[in-house]
């Protein structure tokens, strides 16, 4: 039984399985379900036309009148209804807030992205996603009433009831500020998800690891975080604190959660501070800056650059001990490098590649880059507020309309 006719009970099997059918099927006949699932020709049409008269799927007009058909009668076609509603997809990272805003299928209708300040407090940080998300509703033209499912993603553990263990200094208090319950009256299912968790999700479905069952998805530009899949499960633990990055802080060669940018900005500083790097060269010019944006670096060593190249080299070395680490816990075949430093980090992952085989007695992991980008974790949440919608929010809605029939 699938996990529509599941939401739906057994009573109305049948519709569940017309139902989801239709996710997957795009334009479809009574032949094309009965093709698929193991209903009759009565029963196919019988559930179909219970669901068009509740408003869950709609009939297309006519091949004939399409002008895609010839002679003879032309089948009736159908899609599921386009009214169903939306699915919210909130990467709520330390340094930015993006909201997504998506039909329930593939297309997206509202992307907003802001950077964030990460001095806010708890209650304004709160006030700041909500804040954004009627702005991306209001945007979109969708009343609030019209989500389905809405899912976010925190830079911090989240158990299962969404809410995050206490941290030493607060900050996975403030990264996930209560949003399981400030966001529990703002569609039907409400998920919060650790960001690397839902990375992994992101990758699985349109990334890297599209038919990999045993991979981490790495975030790494800000700080180390793991989404884990072993198996082709998404783990999770006691807190949702499996892939939690504190471990590396003790790790030597690594000595801390912080990622590949700062990685490269502390190597860059080094560099120049010990004489390796002349004040007056391309690096050396970036080391006087507050903040050195690591693409430039990264783009110094693909060009050639003999200092870029050194340094690279030793970041390199550094996510080398650091995906030992994750393939000595976990044996992924891949491990995927994601985030916005992702799409010019080729050196950095050259390098790795040639050390890391001494990290390990394991078969060394493949070490990709995410073609993702800085959209890894949104993409994530929307994939996951689209299954929430599919499994759980669509049925119950299914269920009420036909009830409201009966």
């Amino acid at each position: 039984m699938t996990e529509v006719s599941r939401g739906l009970g057994t009573g109305r099997a049948s519709v569940g399985a017309v139902l989801d059918f239709a996710w997957d099927a795009g334009e479809f006949t009574a032949s094309d379900v009965m093709a698929s699932t193991s209903l009759t020709r009565s029963t196919a049409i019988d559930a179909i036309e219970t669901l068009v008269g509740a408003d869950m799927l709609h009939e297309l007009p006519n091949a004939r009148a399409a002008g895609s058909y010839r002679s003879g009668r032309p089948a009736r076609r159908f899609a599921l209804s386009p009214d169903l509603g939306v699915v919210v997809g909130i990467d709520a990272g330390d340094t930015h807030l993006a909201v997504t805003v998506a039909d329930p299928l593939d297309r997206t209708l509202v992307h907003h992205r802001v950077e964030n300040s990460s001095d806010q407090s708890a209650d304004e940080r709160r006030a700041t996603i909500l804040e954004q998300l009627r702005a991306a509703l209001e945007e979109a033209g969708i009343l609030r009433d019209r989500v389905l499912a809405l899912c976010a993603g925190v830079a911090a553990p989240v158990n299962r009831d969404g809410v995050s263990p206490p941290h030493p200094d607060g900050f996975w208090e403030r990264t996930n500020p209560g949003l399981a319950d400030a966001l529990r009256d703002w569609a039907p299912v409400v998920e919060i998800k650790n960001d690397a968790q839902l990375a992994a999700i992101a990758e699985g479905a349109v990334g890297a690891a599209i038919g990999c069952r045993d991979y981490v998805a790495l975030l790494a530009s800000e700080r180390f975080g793991g989404g884990v899949v072993v198996d082709g499960h998404v783990l999770h633990g006691a807190h949702g604190g499996v892939g939690e990055s504190i471990v590396f802080d003790h790790i030597v060669g690594v000595g801390s959660a912080f990622g590949l940018r700062y990685a490269v900005q502390d190597q860059v500083r080094a560099a120049v501070e010990n004489g390796e790097i002349t004040v007056d060269s391309a690096l050396g010019h970036l080391a006087g800056r507050r903040h050195i944006d690591p693409r430039l670096v990264l783009t110094l060593a693909a060009s050639g650059d003999a200092d870029a190249v050194r340094i690279t080299d030793r970041v390199g070395a550094t996510l080398a001990r650091v995906v030992g680490v994750l393939g000595s816990m976990y044996d992924p075949s891949r491990v995927i490098v994601c985030g916005a430093v992702a799409e010019s980090i080729e050196p950095v992952l050259a390098a790795a590649r040639r050390i890391l085989p001494d990290e390990l007695h394991l078969p060394a992991p493949e070490i990709l880059a995410s073609t993702l980008g800085a959209e890894v974790v949104s993409v994530g949440a929307i994939a996951t507020a689209r299954r929430a919608a599919r499994e759980r929010a669509v049925p119950r809605l299914a269920e009420q309309r036909l009830s409201e029939l009966a």
